[in-house]
Parts: C-alpha cells; sequence; structure tokens
C-alpha cells in the first residue's frame, strides 16, 4: 500500500474514532451530562487513539511531500544516464560476471555516477549500481562528510516541527477537586460554615420546654494568588525561526504554569502569597504506615481502609479517591502474596479476590486502576521528601469534591514596547486562582510513615 492510500485509511479510522466519541457525549448529555467510569475510559482511550493517528498521519504526509519533491529529480537525470548507458555501447554481463571495461569506477571523465548509482540501489536494488558502488569503497574514494571534502553538500536536517518538548508533570490533584470559576473583583473568597449545630432531645412531659440550641457560624477564608511566569526573547528568533517560537514558550509557560498550580494545591503552605494546601491543612485524618518489604502489601490495604474508615467515621460520607505518587504504585505493582501471586492484577486477568486492580490504561499519571475499591490517581507533585529521612512519599484519602478551587483564565501576552531599543519582546503568562480544602478537614487522610520510603530498585 502506498502512502497515499494509507494516509486515507488512517484518517478514515480516526473519523470512526471521532464518531464513536460524540456518541459517547450524545449518550452524556442524555444523561445530564454526566459520564460512567466505563463511558470515561472508553472516551480517554478514543483521544489517545486519535492522538495517535494524527501524529502517524502528519509522519507519512510528510514522507510524502518529500518523495514527491524528488520525483522531478530522478526524473531528470535517470532517463539521461540511461540514454549514455544505451549509445556507448558499454558492454557488461548479468549474473554473476565482472565488468572489466572501468578502470576507474567513478571519475570526471567517466559515464558513471556516484550519487545516481546512490538513488538506483535505493530506489530499484540495481545490482550493477551495487556493484559500482562496492567497488568503489575498494578504491577508497576520499570523500566524506567532512566540511571542505565534501560535507558542505550534506546539510544537517532539523525537523523543527517534532520539537522536544520540556517534560513537566500534569495538574492531577487540580483536576480532581471541584472547579468554579474565579469571580472578577475579588481577592479572598470567603465560604460560611456551620461551627456548632442545632441539637434535639426527648420532651419529658407534654407542655413542658423542648430542647433549644444556638446554632453557631463561621467562615473560612481563601486568598487569591497568582501564578505567573515570563521570558525575554529576541525579535530575530521569533520572526526568522521557521516555526512559531513564541507558541513554544508560552506553551511551556502554559505546562509550568499547570504543574505550579497542582504543587500549590497539594503542598501550599498558607503564607507567602500561597493558599494551605491539603497536605499542610490542620485537622485532616492522620494514618501512620510502617510496612515493610515483607509486610507491607498487606498492611498498605490495611492503611489506606484505615483512612477511608476515619472518614466515614468524622465525615459521614464516602472518600472518592486514592492519590498516590507514580513510585508507590509502581511498588505496589512489585508486590506479592505468599504465593508469589501480584497484589495488584490486570483488569483483563479476571481477579479473583485481589486488593487492588491495574486499569485498562497503564498511564503514568492520572486514573490508573483501583485499590480496596476506590480509583487511584497517580500524581508525580506528590513530594517525595517527607519523614524523618527526608525520603517519604505520601498518601492520600480523600472525598474530592469537598475540595474547592475557583480558577480564572489563563492570559499569554507578548509585549515589545519595553524592549523596543534591543529588539527584544517579553512573553507573558499568568493566571489568578483560589483554593479552599478547610470546608470538611475530616474528608481528607493522609497517610505517612516508614513504609513510604521503600522504592523499586
Amino acid at each position: 500500500m502506498d502512502h497515499r492510500s494509507l494516509i486515507e485509511s488512517l484518517r478514515s479510522r480516526r473519523e470512526s474514532e471521532r464518531h464513536a466519541l460524540d456518541g459517547i457525549l450524545t449518550e452524556a448529555r442524555a444523561a445530564d451530562n454526566v459520564l460512567t467510569d466505563g463511558q470515561r475510559a472508553a472516551f480517554d482511550k478514543g483521544e489517545t487513539e486519535i492522538r495517535a493517528l494524527d501524529e502517524r498521519i502528519a509522519e507519512l504526509e510528510e514522507q510524502q511531500r518529500m518523495n514527491d519533491a524528488a520525483a522531478p529529480m530522478a526524473l531528470r537525470y535517470a532517463p539521461a544516464a540511461a540514454a549514455r548507458s544505451h549509445n556507448s555501447g558499454e558492454s557488461r554481463m548479468t549474473g554473476s560476471a565482472r565488468i572489466t571495461s572501468e578502470p576507474s569506477t567513478y571519475s570526471r571523465e567517466g559515464r558513471n555516477s556516484y550519487f545516481l548509482d546512490l538513488a538506483r540501489v535505493a530506489q530499484t536494488g540495481d545490482r550493477d549500481a551495487r556493484a559500482r558502488l562496492e567497488r568503489n569503497d575498494a578504491e577508497q574514494r576520499a570523500i566524506s562528510t567532512t566540511n571542505g571534502a565534501g560535507g558542505e553538500f550534506v546539510p544537517p536536517l532539523w525537523i523543527t516541527q517534532e520539537y522536544v518538548r520540556y517534560s513537566r508533570p500534569h495538574r492531577v490533584f487540580a483536576d480532581l477537586v471541584k472547579p468554579h470559576s474565579l469571580p472578577a473583583g475579588v481577592d479572598v473568597i470567603n465560604v460560611p460554615k456551620v461551627s456548632g449545630g442545632t441539637a434535639t432531645a426527648v420532651q419529658g412531659t407534654q407542655n413542658t420546654a423542648i430542647q433549644n440550641t444556638d446554632m453557631t457560624t463561621t467562615s473560612i477564608a481563601s486568598s487569591v494568588f497568582t501564578v505567573a511566569g515570563a521570558q525575554t526573547v529576541s525579535l530575530q528568533l521569533i520572526e526568522q525561526s521557521p516555526i512559531r517560537t513564541d507558541e513554544v514558550i508560552l506553551s511551556d509557560l502554559a505546562a509550568s504554569y499547570a504543574q505550579q498550580l497542582d504543587t500549590l494545591f497539594l503542598t501550599g503552605t498558607g503564607s507567602g502569597g500561597q493558599p494551605t494546601g491539603a497536605l499542610t491543612l490542620g485537622g485532616t485524618n492522620a494514618v501512620t504506615w510502617s510496612g515493610t518489604a515483607l509486610t507491607g502489601a498487606t498492611s498498605l490495604y490495611t492503611a489506606v481502609a484505615s483512612a477511608i474508615s476515619k472518614i466515614w467515621s468524622t465525615r459521614f460520607a464516602a472518600p472518592t479517591a486514592i492519590l498516590m505518587h507514580p513510585r508507590r504504585f509502581a511498588w505496589a505493582l512489585a508486590q506479592v502474596d505468599s504465593s508469589s501471586r501480584p497484589i495488584i492484577i490486570p483488569a483483563q486477568g479476571s481477579a479473583f479476590n485481589a486488593p487492588g486492580l491495574l486499569g485498562p490504561d497503564l498511564n503514568a499519571e492520572g486514573p490508573v486502576g483501583f485499590f480496596a475499591g476506590l480509583p487511584v490517581y497517580l500524581d508525580p507533585n506528590i513530594p517525595t521528601n517527607k519523614g524523618a529521612g527526608s525520603d517519604e512519599d505520601r498518601i492520600l484519602v480523600l472525598k474530592a469534591d469537598d475540595l474547592l478551587a475557583w480558577e480564572g483564565n489563563v492570559k499569554a501576552e507578548a509585549f515589545p514596547q519595553t524592549y523596543a531599543n534591543q529588539l527584544s519582546m517579553l512573553l507573558r503568562l499568568y493566571n489568578y486562582a483560589s483554593f479552599q480544602a478547610a470546608r470538611y478537614p475530616s474528608s481528607i487522610s493522609v497517610i505517612s510513615g516508614t513504609g513510604l520510603n521503600q522504592v523499586l530498585a
């Protein structure tokens, strides 16, 4: 199948995947815009497949473009070379016979072209051309890719469209909590809170006073904070680059913003303009896990069950997620029971009595499977320098919709004015946000302890 046919086939597959995603969204709209876990997994898998198809289609289109560009050159030179060979009466034998009429394989006065023979071998596998190239190697032709000896005719190739982006963790936890749009014109968001409830009691006798307890109230506040970054870049780089360099820089600033926001939601100190993060909030449920390599898997399950129990017993509601560092889930994947069976079983394996299930996709971030009946999310922004030895990570078991986040619209801007005298431009990205985890501190259980310093070798 040629490139064009393959491209059309891939486009047809992509269209089918897109129709399938539209169908999932249509079903979700009919169910009050709520995706089931199965629909969400199918949607994420479809999006991943579409991205892979887009990358492959772009790769094939680039190859086709290069082939189309090379075709006129082949038509220009190949027929002439064939005519010269025919008119010269050059005699050669087929099969394994040696050509003896060429004392010098490639010379200025010769009839053979080194570069044309390279093209013939690459395109048609021409045996005569291959024989001449092999004989030329024996003659040790003194030309190479070194500058001054032919190298100037072999320029380096820069595939700028496929530049390597800087790897950064995404905002897994920030996307897990309950989102709101940030109101305009405020610098603090206050949430009313009932700190003391009313009361009821049995009326002792008829016509006597009943229980009358006053409700007490308070409020909790979260400041609006700013996350921003900038880059000064020369105007020449932006105007002369074959790609949009400003977009490259701004997309990296956006990725940095997402990582920084997620980190602040997790570990913000509550001072210096930072919000109070879920791991630094007071009043959360504390669970200590000191498992070892021999007992770690079962004791971790017990620790997670304890974290769930504390939320049940104090928040009187069920947690919705487990959040852990990728290294912790990788460690759990390596654990086996007394019969050398893995504790975390792939979902496709029809597990029986498994403490945890590995999802259909082995993600490095985001949803990855289930443990103790709760979905597990991996977030590389969870710190790994906690504990006495500064080598522990943390596990969060939480009711995620009890935590609130407000976020504005990210603003990406370019300013040439201040730097006009030096032909420079300032690229700037910023946003305002607020985070509140203190509505129900008891909806968060934090697992800590020496068991969390264990990692795979």
